[in-house]
């Protein structure tokens, strides 16, 4: 029989992050839950040991943070096998009334927290785990492939996302056997847009029909499509995969935003073909 993994996993509070401990630790596995408080697990770190549940503080933001969350998994287990990078936060509003901080500020939370931890996981799963090797799943957003209104600063932190994991995956040496797949889920009826935070309108963007303005009004009420405990089993099965994706997409409703843009760039690629071709050298 083969030993049980260990997950870390961030962002656990809630939602996905939430459905996906409770997952993996349904299979018999070992989950490190990180959280920025982690007494909103109490109820978990109380039914099951530390051979099978650790939940550790940590915002993504903050280096040391990571540095010891690391420490401490070498110094309990020794081991590491499998990290999803799903802490991440929203924003709703026009780009006009997006700040330079709030940008800053969510890049920090969904692009340069899971980066640094990405990098702190490539280093772990090489230079600890005998033999070497691991999964980094890293939960972008259909956004991160479709850049939807009224998100552009979130689109971006996605789309970035997306790919710097795409090009880390290419430059890793494959004797490693590390392996990255990008997730895009779409929206799942969770708790998750608790952490969308919706800007005031900018005063040249009060026209009610407007699109933003539609989303601030529609998005609180409106049900989503995905049911996260499926969400999870989706990704724990992707994580056995012997040779992953570098993406899976989660949902129909993200699948049609992606196979959009997909179908959009086709359409341009061949509508501008000729002009393309146009830059090429000629001696």
């Amino acid at each position: 029989m083969s030993t049980p993994r260990v997950w870390l996993i961030t962002g656990t509070s809630s939602g996905l992050g939430r459905a996906l401990v409770e997952n993996i630790l349904a299979k018999g596995e070992t989950v490190v839950a990180t959280l920025r408080k982690p007494e909103v697990l109490k109820d978990l770190s109380d039914k099951y040991d530390q051979s099978k549940l650790l939940v550790l503080k940590l915002d993504v933001t903050n280096s040391q943070d990571i540095d010891d969350v690391f420490s401490k998994i070498k110094e309990v287990y020794n081991r590491l096998d499998v990290i999803v990078n799903n802490a991440g936060r929203g924003i709703v509003g026009e780009f006009e009334a997006t700040t330079k901080e709030d940008g800053k500020s969510l890049f920090d939370i969904n692009f340069w927290g899971p980066v640094e931890i990405t990098k702190k996981a490539i280093e772990f799963f090489r230079s600890v785990n005998k033999p070497s090797g691991g999964r980094i799943l890293n939960i972008a957003s259909m956004a991160g492939y479709n850049a939807g209104p009224g998100m552009a600063i979130y689109s971006a932190t996605k789309h970035a996302l997306v790919g710097v994991s795409e090009s880390i995956a290419r430059e890793l040496d494959p004797t490693w056997n590390i392996k990255i797949t990008t997730i895009g889920p779409g929206g799942f009826r969770t708790k998750a847009l608790d952490n969308v935070t919706s800007l005031p309108p900018h005063p040249e963007y009060t026209e009610p029909s407007l699109i933003t303005n539609l989303i601030r009004q529609y998005l609180p009420v409106v049900p989503l499509p995905g049911d996260a405990t499926k969400g999870a089993e989706a990704i724990y099965t992707i994580s056995n995969v012997e040779n992953p994706p570098a993406n899976l997409i989660l949902g129909a409703d993200a699948r049609e935003q992606v196979q959009e843009r997909i179908n959009n760039l086709t359409k341009e690629l061949e509508a501008y073909e000729d002009l393309s071709a146009s830059t090429a050298y000629t001696e």
